[in-house]
């Protein structure tokens, strides 16, 4: 499952739940913008970034990271790529590190020599399997969904959309929300068409409902007068670039502009690709059969 692109759609929608997850209030979130940013002389690149607009009363950077494999050096390389943005950015003010896990197995022992990062007030720790089931929030629900076992999803996907459904009046980011439900159950069933979802979760008739499409038609307005559209190209950009050098190493500058000029469905195609990658001849492959497109 592409948890990166998945988190970063949701914070991205509604920043909010991060804070929600911290048991905060979401509207902290205001005046924040959540990008994913690369320090480019090492080619260090962090998952997530809310970073304060420049009329936000509170000024504090907040790092975000989404861990969902075991790594031993994990800490060590999180808290360089932290040190090196600071460095680069001396204008910064004050800054908040979170780690998300999916359970406490997949965190690595705690490094000696990193005792004051990993104790202070300034790094915080989420696991999704420990999050409060009485909460009655869509955010959190979301991340629920995400770790839940199999058997479970579609109950707990369908009681989301009933929620939703409840707050189609106070919740601005309805039809985004129903999304990202039907995206998370995608990505956890993949040997289901998009269309059997929609039909497993009863969104066929939920999708032509009035209330849907002009939640739909405001989302699009939105996202066009903030950028969110572009926002999330350049996401999907970043992220997709990152798993690669993952995969196959370091991405070569044509490849690299030519992913760059993909459309986001192209690239959220790449995104599910590049898993089965092993060397740079298939990206260069995959790059020529999805050309016409």
């Amino acid at each position: 499952m592409k948890t990166d692109s998945i988190f970063y759609r949701i914070f991205q929608t509604d920043p909010g739940i991060l804070f929600e997850l911290l048991g905060q209030s979401p509207e902290v979130a205001q005046g924040y913008e959540f990008k994913s940013v690369e320090i480019k002389q090492v080619s260090f690149r962090i998952d997530g970034v809310l970073l304060p607009t420049p009329d936000a009363s509170d000024q504090t950077v907040w790092f975000v990271e989404f861990q969902f494999q075991r790594d031993s050096l994990f800490y060590q390389r999180f808290f360089s790529e932290i040190y090196l943005y600071l460095k680069l950015y001396p204008e910064t003010v004050d800054w908040q590190a979170v780690v998300i896990y999916p359970k406490h197995s997949i965190e690595p022992a705690h490094p000696y020599t990193l005792r004051a990062n990993l104790n202070s007030d300034q790094v915080h720790r989420i696991y999704l399997t420990d999050l409060d089931e009485s909460i009655d929030s869509l955010g959190v629900g979301l991340m629920r969904l995400i770790v839940v076992d199999s058997v479970d999803t579609v109950t707990q996907a369908q009681a989301l959309l009933s929620k939703a459904q409840a707050q189609t009046q106070t919740n601005p980011r309805f039809a985004a929300i129903i999304e990202m439900i039907e995206t998370i159950v995608v990505y956890k069933f993949p040997q289901l068409s998009r269309e059997e979802i929609e039909n497993m979760l009863g969104l066929s008739e939920l999708k032509q409902t009035k209330v849907y499409q002009e939640a739909l038609d405001e989302g699009r307005q939105e996202g066009e007068q903030t950028g969110i559209l572009k926002g999330k190209l350049e996401g999907e950009q970043s992220l997709v670039l990152r798993l690669l050098n993952r995969r196959i190493g370091d991405v070569s500058p044509e490849l690299r502009s030519q992913i760059q000029s993909l459309p986001l469905d192209q690239l959220e195609a790449l995104g599910e690709a590049l898993l089965d990658f092993t060397e740079s001849s298939d990206l260069v492959n995959w790059l020529q059969d999805h050309r016409s497109e």
